[in-house]
C-alpha cells in the first residue's frame, strides 16, 4: 500500500505539468480529476489528443498504464471513465452533452452507473425506473419526493448534468472524526464485538486528543455481515448519542457499549464504525459531579502519557490486554495502511 501511495502522488505530479495544482483533484488512491479548460490547448489540437500524450507521459515516466475520462464536467468524464475506457484498446472513453442520449441513455443495467448501488437499484425499480431512460425521463419532482436530495442528483446525472466546480473549496457542513473496520470473519461473540468496538473507541478518542478536540456526538455504526442481512431484513444499523463533550477513553467507550447493547440483537456483524461528530476546542477539562476531581484529572494525565507513547515508539509498544484477547483487532490494524499491507520495505 506504501509503494502504491508513492506511484499516486507520482502520477498527480505529472498531471501538474499539464495544469495547475489547484486545479487536480485527487478524488480516491486511484482516480484524479483534471480541469484543462484553460490548458489543454498548450498540449494539442483536441482534447482527446493531449489526454493520449499524458497518458504516454505516465507510461514512459513510471511504466503504468491509464484509463481517462474526458467529458464537459466532472460527472461526464467519471462515467465516461467507468463505462467507456476501461473497455477499449485506447483505455480513453468521452462522454459530452450532445452525446449524452447514446453515451447515457443507453445504459440498461442502473448499477453499472457511478452512485448507484444494488439498493438504489431497487428503490428505483419500484418507482418503475429500470435504465438510465427511464431515469432521465422522470419528473424530477416525484424523484425528489420519494428519494430526497439524492433523487434530484441521480436526475441530473442521468442528463449529464454536473456543477461542481474542482477549482472551488469544499464546504464541510459539520466536522467529524471517526474510523471503522470490514472485520476479517463474521463476529458471532458478544465479548469479541465489544472488543472491537473498545479498540476503535480509543483510536477515536486519541485522534480527538490529538487535534485537541472534545465530541458532543458519538455514533455506533455496525454493519451485519451477508447472512445475517439476508434474514434480518436490514444490512445493521446506526444509532447516535448526545454526550457531554469529552475525549476520554472510557467515558466514550462506555457509551459506545450501551448503543451496541441496546441495539444489538445475536446478529453476526462484519463492519464497525465508531464515529464522533459535534466538535468543539479542548479548551480545558470539564469535571463531573458524579467521580472525584482526583480520578477524573489522574485518567485524562494516562490518555496523554499512552498518547505520547504510541506517538514516540508506536502503537503495538503499549496495548490494552483486551487486544490480546480472541478478536482484538487493533494490534494487526496497526501494521496496515488504508486498511492494506504496508509492504515490509516500509515497515
Amino acid at each position: 500500500m506504501n509503494l502504491y501511495i508513492q506511484r499516486n502522488l507520482q502520477i498527480n505530479q505529472i498531471f501538474h505539468q499539464f495544469t495547475t495544482e489547484k486545479e487536480v483533484w485527487p478524488y480516491s488512491i486511484d482516480e484524479s480529476i483534471l480541469d484543462m479548460t484553460h490548458t489543454w490547448r498548450l498540449f494539442g489540437n483536441s482534447v482527446r489528443e493531449v489526454a493520449r500524450l499524458i497518458q504516454k507521459t505516465v507510461r514512459q515516466k513510471l511504466g503504468l498504464y491509464t484509463t481517462v475520462g474526458i467529458g464537459d464536467n466532472p460527472v461526464q468524464a467519471k462515467l465516461a471513465l467507468d463505462l467507456y475506457a476501461k473497455h477499449n484498446h485506447e483505455l480513453i472513453g468521452e462522454i459530452h452533452y450532445e452525446t449524452v442520449p447514446d453515451k447515457i441513455w443507453s445504459i440498461t443495467e442502473l448499477t453499472d452507473v457511478w452512485g448507484i448501488g444494488p439498493r438504489m437499484a431497487k428503490r428505483l425499480n419500484r418507482l418503475q425506473i429500470h435504465n438510465m431512460y427511464e431515469l432521465a425521463h422522470t419528473n424530477p419532482y416525484l424523484l425528489k419526493q420519494q428519494l430526497g436530495v439524492i433523487g434530484s442528483q441521480l436526475f441530473a446525472t442521468a442528463w449529464g448534468i454536473d456543477r461542481a466546480q474542482v477549482t472551488a473549496p469544499t464546504k464541510v457542513k459539520e466536522a467529524s472524526l471517526g474510523n471503522s473496520q470490514v472485520l476479517p470473519r463474521d463476529y458471532f461473540n458478544q465479548a469479541e464485538i465489544e472488543t472491537v468496538i473498545k479498540e476503535i473507541g480509543e483510536q477515536v478518542a486519541a485522534r480527538l486528543r490529538h487535534h485537541h478536540k472534545l465530541a458532543g456526538c458519538l455514533s455506533l455504526s455496525i454493519g451485519f455481515s451477508y447472512a445475517a442481512a439476508e434474514a434480518d431484513g436490514r444490512g445493521g444499523f446506526n444509532q447516535a448519542l448526545k454526550i457531554e463533550p469529552t475525549n476520554d477513553n472510557q467515558v466514550l467507550t462506555q457509551q459506545l457499549l450501551w448503543l451496541f447493547r441496546q441495539n444489538w440483537d445475536g446478529q453476526a456483524v462484519r463492519n464497525i464504525g465508531v464515529y464522533s461528530s459535534k466538535l468543539s476546542a479542548n479548551s480545558g477539562q470539564q469535571l463531573n459531579l458524579f467521580e472525584t476531581p482526583r480520578n477524573q484529572i489522574r485518567r485524562s494525565r494516562l490518555n496523554q502519557v499512552i498518547d505520547e507513547i504510541h506517538r514516540q515508539f508506536g502503537f503495538t509498544k503499549l496495548v490494552y490486554a483486551t487486544s490480546l484477547l480472541k478478536g482484538g483487532t487493533a494490534i494487526k490494524r496497526a501494521s496496515l495502511v488504508g486498511g492494506h499491507n504496508g509492504g515490509n520495505s516500509y515497515e
